[in-house]
């Protein structure tokens, strides 16, 4: 398959301005295309690794992988659909652009890649330049017509916001004209910004430059929620922000439903291997095989093949209870998210420990589940109702770990 029936196949294709001259193009040379993204955070998330899988594929096909980090479209911000972004400082910018010029380095590699600063061309821009060489080529009826601008028309959008779709037709004719690019890739909320970009370049450039604009579908999961969605808060790409476990994790407890169309958008596997892996998967269901694959795939691309080591190591320990070994890095990373609770540095008789921790509702029952060998200390079975409890005993006494049954976790931290 070529490049767009690839894309086709992965369910990872929404609109395109001209198939066959993409293709036509990218067959008569080396061509590049761009995944631009505002330095609003100091790490990318999920969502905009949906755009920049894209590019990898295109990158795979033969073609030069252009990043934008927008330095200057940044400290404005790409209009939302109901309310303005706050704008950040020039301090937060730099340090963000810091952090995802990293994290983008990392995932695309030096070979085939050119990472770019939008700020380096607009920045030097002055007003009457604007207006004159760019505002002059743009139609205001147009700018209005667009999906983002038309549904703030009744809120209210700034005048700043409102121009932001001719600074990202700039980038587009910018890196037309200095990096050989000829695609724009972006979500489906950017087609506006995108036939922008493309318009520019016809009107500058001259009706037949080879300018062509892709958007990827809005990623749902089968339940209809958006994608990348965790319980509200964002899965970063940034390993100190979501941990590699936790990243793993993610994608491991994805629904039996969402794991095909998830192998084929965020995994390089061809179409047999994915086949093979679907049909594995139906086969034997509690295996989890088609999720552990994707899980492998991902953590591999964004972090690396010691990453995903590291997480099956912790999910082994997670599983078996041997956790005595374990780093107090790796308790924070594994059970960040289990109950929590308070607990002093001063040895106590395990049946007042277990009460006080409001692990178990009653002194009888505490007695009983020790008894009955259902309480882990640190990982260590405690059957002796007399036995006493030094919380600060491992984990460089920051933790006590507690399990009750085989799955059922607190996490204790020590005052």
């Amino acid at each position: 398959m070529n490049f767009i029936e690839d894309l086709k196949w992965r369910g990872a294709l929404n609109q395109m301005t001209d198939e066959e001259g993409l293709l036509k193009a990218m067959e008569e040379g080396q061509i590049g295309a761009y995944v631009g993204t505002d330095p609003t955070a100091d790490s990318l998330h999920l969502g905009h690794l949906i755009p920049f899988m894209v590019l990898k594929r295109f990158q795979k096909a033969g073609g030069k992988a252009v990043i934008i980090v927008g330095g200057a479209t940044g400290s404005i911000g790409d209009p939302r659909p109901t309310t303005e972004r706050k704008l950040l400082s020039e301090e937060q910018l730099k340090d963000n652009e810091k952090g995802i010029a990293e994290q983008v380095t990392k995932l695309f590699g030096s070979n085939g890649t050119t990472i770019v600063n939008n700020a380096d061309w607009l920045n030097i821009m002055t007003l009457p330049q604007f207006l004159r060489d760019y505002g002059k080529l743009f139609s205001i009826n147009v700018m209005l017509k667009k999906d983002v601008v038309a549904s703030r028309l009744e809120t209210g959008i700034s005048y700043t916001e409102f121009t932001y779709q001719i600074l990202q037709a700039i980038d587009f004719l910018h890196l037309w004209q200095e990096e050989n690019v000829r695609l724009q890739i972006g979500g489906s909320d950017q087609w506006g910004n995108i036939t922008s970009g493309v318009d520019l370049i016809h009107t500058v450039e001259g009706n037949d430059a080879p300018a062509f604009g892709l958007t990827i579908p809005l990623m749902t999961d089968s339940t209809g929620k958006k994608f990348g969605k965790s319980e509200g808060n964002a899965i970063w790409l940034n390993a100190e922000k979501t941990s590699p476990y936790t990243f793993y994790q993610f994608w491991f407890n994805q629904a039996d439903a969402d794991v095909e169309k998830y192998l084929k958008y965020f995994t390089f596997l061809s179409k047999q291997e994915i086949d093979d892996i679907v049909a594995q998967s139906e086969e034997n269901r509690g295996a989890r095989i088609g999720q552990k694959r994707l899980a492998q795939e991902v953590t591999a691309f964004v972090h690396g093949e010691a990453a995903v080591e590291e997480a099956e190591k912790l999910s082994k320990a997670l599983f078996s209870g041997d956790v005595a070994d374990l780093s107090v890095q790796q308790i924070q990373d594994v059970f960040s998210g289990v109950p929590g609770f308070e607990a002093t540095d001063e040895e106590m008789n395990i049946v007042d420990f277990l009460v006080n921790a409001e692990i178990e509702k009653s002194k009888r029952q505490a007695r009983e589940d020790v008894q009955n060998g259902a309480i882990r200390i640190n990982g260590e079975k405690v059957q002796d109702v007399d036995a006493m409890i030094d919380p600060k005993s491992a984990y460089e006494g920051k933790y006590v770990l507690v399990r009750r049954g085989k799955k059922k976790y607190f996490l204790g931290t020590i005052k």
